[in-house]
């Protein structure tokens, strides 16, 4: 086998887009499905758990971290709207790195798909377990004992409620894309009600001197707060992941995927004024669930503060079952291209899912949830999901380039321009980022090579 050319190998975009046409998977989702499904799998551990972690590096200048983290997510939502509208398949960044990079770029995209969803999964489902301490503490005075809630290096021995909602939404799952969705829906309205409801009491408590110093920790805190809150805009992709199951992907993807982003930001923006704004940033270093501990200070009232778990906790289940969706969804893609074990695209005739697949990424994702911690997932689910986001802005500009006259259902605006900020801004955040997760990372894209050189380059049905 001629190795160099195996890995270079491109799967041409009409092949791709008759895969999509004559699949396996039932089209049963609208645009108001596609778009409840990418905030599902985006508001969630990121804005309830991850901004306890970011205001101590920040300080009030969070607001403008979550600012430069929508920013550079908008770079690669207006590129991956592009690319789904051409090519509206599962397999998302990944089939889009498979038509443009070639097949062992393709794989590291996909590679890094599995830490983005995969791992994110499990550092979702560990402030899962957060919040439901939480709520237990304000409504009975007792909490499930570390030995059982917190991971290794956390104080316990294994998270059991990690594993527990990881359980519940693979059953969901597996009952059908169409019901996941329904429930997916419910749970995304009673989330935004739940941070409307924290804005309007923690704005009460707002005082102006909790602003300043606005930067006290200078622009390189602001930067490593965008880089640890870029872990908040992970999922807004996840419309792209149902690429086989929308009923009209090219016209809806790209709506989906916009709108998703735009609602996500302005909520994102405005609990975290409230949040600083009524509580001096100090106080929230060593908070797991930071927006409880505002309601619970500025109200002196526990009822709020146990309302807010109460959201909290359907919030994080609704990510959770979103998410795993996706990561299913993108396996299957690469199961498809005989990348992976091809059980992994079998789909069950009586709920039109990835039997296989789901339970498989399941058991993985709980095992990560129930034995590592959320700080050291986030990160690398972060730098994992950069890497991915970049590759899909130089998809753009390669495909504008080879195939200009392809149609093209949305177009990214002042392209090149808009694609290159989008790929420098990634590259930015990333190199924001300490050098403990590069290691990680590094790590994660060996073991991923080893994968592809081992198994993935002969299997492949290019091959």
């Amino acid at each position: 086998m001629n190795l160099r050319a195996a890995t270079v190998r491109r799967k041409p975009v009409a092949d791709l887009v008759a895969e999509g046409d004559h699949g396996t998977l039932r089209r049963s989702l609208g645009l108001g499905q596609l778009t409840m499904l990418s905030i599902g799998a985006t508001l969630g551990s990121g804005i309830f758990v991850v901004l306890g972690e970011a205001v101590p590096v920040a300080g009030p200048a969070v607001v403008l971290s979550f600012v430069l983290a929508g920013i550079t997510a908008l770079f690669s939502a207006l590129s991956y709207a592009e690319l789904a509208g051409m090519i509206p398949l599962s397999g998302s960044s990944y089939s889009y790195a498979y038509a443009t990079l070639g097949e062992l770029v393709a794989w590291v995209c996909g590679w890094c798909l599995v830490l983005e969803y995969g791992v994110s999964v499990a550092s979702v489902a560990v402030g899962w377990g957060q919040y439901l301490n939480e709520l237990l503490r304000l409504a009975f005075g007792f909490a499930i004992p570390d030995a059982l809630s917190q991971p290794p290096g956390s104080g316990g021995v294994v998270n059991v409620p990690a594993i527990l909602v990881v359980v519940l939404a693979m059953l969901l799952l597996l009952s059908g894309a169409k019901e996941s969705a329904r429930a997916n829906a419910v749970m995304v309205v009673v989330k935004i009600g739940t941070l409307v409801l924290f804005c309007a009491i923690a704005f009460s408590a707002v005082k102006a001197r909790n602003f300043t110093p606005f930067l006290p920790l200078g622009l390189a805190g602001m930067s490593a707060g965008g880089a640890k809150l870029f872990f908040s805009y992970i999922g807004f992709d996840a419309a792209s992941t149902a690429g086989e199951e929308a009923k009209n992907p090219q016209r809806d993807l790209p709506r989906a995927i916009l709108l998703s982003l735009g609602i996500v930001t302005v909520l994102y923006c405005l609990v975290a004024v409230a949040a600083v704004g009524a509580l001096p940033w100090q106080e929230f270093d060593g908070q797991e669930a930071a927006l409880s501990h505002v309601l619970a200070v500025v109200s002196d009232n526990p009822f709020w503060a146990g309302l807010l778990a109460v959201g909290a906790i359907v919030a994080i289940s609704s990510v959770v079952l979103t998410v795993l969706y996706g990561q299913t969804r993108i396996l299957f893609a690469m199961s498809r291209d005989g990348l992976v074990p091809a059980s992994l695209s079998k789909v069950d005739a009586k709920s039109g899912s990835p039997r296989i697949n789901t339970l498989v990424v399941s058991g993985f994702v709980a095992i990560l949830a129930a034995f590592i911690s959320l700080g050291k997932l986030a990160d690398a689910t972060s730098i994992g999901t950069l890497f991915a986001f970049g590759l899909v802005n130089v998809a753009v500009l390669l495909l504008r380039r080879r195939q200009p006259d392809r149609p093209r259902s949305f177009r990214v605006p002042l392209s090149p321009v808009t694609p290159i900020l989008g790929v420098l801004c990634c590259a930015y955040m990333m190199l924001s980022l300490d050098g403990a997760t590069w290691v990680v990372f590094g790590a994660w894209m060996t073991v991923g090579l080893l994968i592809y050189f081992g198994y993935g380059v002969r299997k492949s049905r290019l091959a």
